[in-house]
């Protein structure tokens, strides 16, 4: 599996910026799809899934009500529309899919194939 992800980009606080993940390949295994975010000096953290089969999305609670997740199935491709962005949530981007099971899906380690990441740039 080929992940290709775009959208990041610098913008002010309160503002919005779509991502976008691609996937090609070897998909029809693929579970679940996720975004990460890693910030300099930090772990990288989960931030948001979808179930690929049947759409159920799952947050971390700092993201919930302001980003949501989506996908388009037919395109192979799943989306991170972030609403309402804070400067603390700067970090390079990253989605993910994952063969796993939902216990996994909030861990790096659930997830087998990453994108290249995105930078995402909030000023204050």
């Amino acid at each position: 599996v080929q992940l290709q992800a775009s959208g990041g980009g610098l913008v002010q606080a309160g503002g919005s910026l779509r991502l976008s993940c691609a996937a090609s390949g070897s998909i029809f295994s693929i579970n679940f799809m996720g975004w990460f975010r890693q910030a300099p000096g930090k772990d990288r953290e989960f931030v948001a899934a979808i179930r690929r089969s049947g759409g159920s999305t799952y947050y971390t609670d700092s993201v919930k009500g302001r980003f949501t997740i989506s996908r388009d199935n037919a395109a192979n491709t799943v989306y991170l529309q972030m609403n309402s962005l804070k400067p603390e949530d700067t970090a390079v981007y990253y989605c993910a899919t994952s063969t796993g099971i939902l216990s996994t899906i909030r861990q790096t380690s659930g997830y087998k194939y990453w994108g290249q990441g995105t930078q995402v740039t909030v000023s204050s």
